[in-house]
């Protein structure tokens, strides 16, 4: 590592609780709005190890039975083991300033098809069910409780803070409603790609969420189906007209639910459809959007339907790209290229928690974590993957101690 910084080594014993816990964890499932039980594990863990945990309220403002935690470990020269202790406030003026890094996870994923019961099979961490394993984002929990561990045992550079959101997969919900104000840390990363580790994400896209809701006129359908106005027809119009997919290099369209009807031998009266718009450019989101409320509009208005349209949008995050040259990217790339990872700047067509706390105003950067499939049944991460991911957390949190003035040696 740049400026004489040692990469921290993990013991066997490290390795084991961070491949135990993750397994634990995502036997726990969370999905969004249900986070309770996941939150308690990890405050359970902090707990034991003396470190506070205060949780926010965006429970209630996101609609989850939990909100965000918060945890902070102080800047300590290490005590030589990893059992559990009572925290010590800070004196005002007892020392001096350490850098603060925050370091963030997400408690929720999406809803499982099934049981999860992780195994392990040829060094991968799976479901042994069909549906998803939970490693979006358990895994990057599991590191970070593992981190807390670690530093607590061998002391820490700097002060960490350690963020866990609720509500992510709902459109990064709990970080959205986090008061950004609470923190201490001058910038921060999440572990929320999933990609092999060495990806750096500098760029993500805008995100909108459109409804749109169909209102025509019930008649029988075999009696007097002249009388109706179908708004599944309008929909099914409205569907067919739109550009859907991958745009171009930098923009998706995509209709994600649809619902309608009441019954088969009537004649439809609503009807109601909720698309998604992103773009990495974020004047080609808005012309997306207006293009897709346009051709609905259109849709809803042909003459064999006849259909009032009634159209809600949200932007529910907004874009970003980072400079190579920031402080934050750089530091990750340090650390990457001291764990034996070449550093790839990537574009995302996803949205991480990153999106909302760059918009909130905290400079963070989204690291690929070296899971895979996620969203999808078949869902899994290696335990090299897993490992790897602590070590580059390590890695960082010296980097960012290193003043510089060393890094430019």
């Amino acid at each position: 590592m740049s400026g004489g910084a040692a990469v921290a080594t993990l013991g066997t014993p490290e390795r084991g609780y961070l491949n135990t816990l993750f397994a634990d964890l995502c036997a726990i499932e969370s999905p969004s709005g249900r986070e309770r039980r996941c939150a308690e594990r990890v405050a359970a863990e902090l707990g034991a190890l003396g470190i506070a945990v205060s949780e926010d309220e965006a429970g209630p403002i996101v609609g989850s039975d939990s909100g965000n935690l918060l945890a902070r470990i102080p800047a300590a020269a290490g005590r030589g083991d990893a059992e559990p202790r009572r925290s010590s406030p800070s004196v005002a003026g007892a020392r001096e300033p350490h850098p603060c890094l925050l370091l963030c996870a997400h408690l929720d994923t999406v809803p499982s098809a099934g049981p999860i019961e992780p195994v392990l099979v040829d060094g991968f961490w799976e479901n042994a069910n069909e549906g998803i394993l939970g490693a979006d984002n358990k895994a990057a929990v599991a590191m970070l409780l593992a981190l807390a561990r670690h530093v607590l045992r061998e002391g820490a550079p700097i002060d960490i803070e350690l963020l866990f959101t609720v509500g992510e997969e709902i459109a990064l919900a709990g970080a959205r409603a986090m008061d950004v104000s609470r923190l201490k840390s001058q910038f921060g990363y999440v572990f929320d790609h999933a990609s092999p580790i060495g990806g750096v994400v500098v760029g993500s896209p805008t995100h909108f969420r459109v409804e749109v809701r169909f209102k025509g006129a019930a008649a029988h359908a075999g009696i007097r189906p002249e009388d109706g106005r179908s708004a599944i027809l309008a929909a099914a119009r409205a569907v067919a007209s739109l550009r859907l997919g991958r745009i171009d290099e930098q923009s998706t369209v995509n209709v994600g639910t649809i619902q309608g009807g009441s019954a088969i031998n009537v004649v439809p009266e609503a009807c109601t459809l909720v698309a998604e718009v992103r773009s990495l450019d974020d004047a080609a989101a808005e012309a997306l959007v207006a293009e897709l409320v346009d051709r609905v509009h259109e849709a809803g208005n042909a003459p064999d339907c006849d259909c009032d349209v009634d159209v809600s949008l949200r932007r529910t995050f907004s874009g970003y790209r980072l400079a190579g040259a920031s402080r934050p990217v750089q530091a990750a790339e340090r650390a990457l290229r001291a764990c034996g990872h070449e550093p790839e700047r990537i574009a995302s067509g996803g949205g991480a928690d990153a999106n909302a706390l760059i918009a909130a105003g905290l400079p963070t950067v989204n690291l690929a974590n070296g899971t895979e499939r996620n969203h999808e049944p078949g869902e899994r991460v290696s335990v090299a993957a897993l490992e790897g991911m602590l070590d580059v957390a390590l890695a960082l949190v010296h980097e960012v101690a290193t003043p510089p003035a060393e890094q430019a040696r």
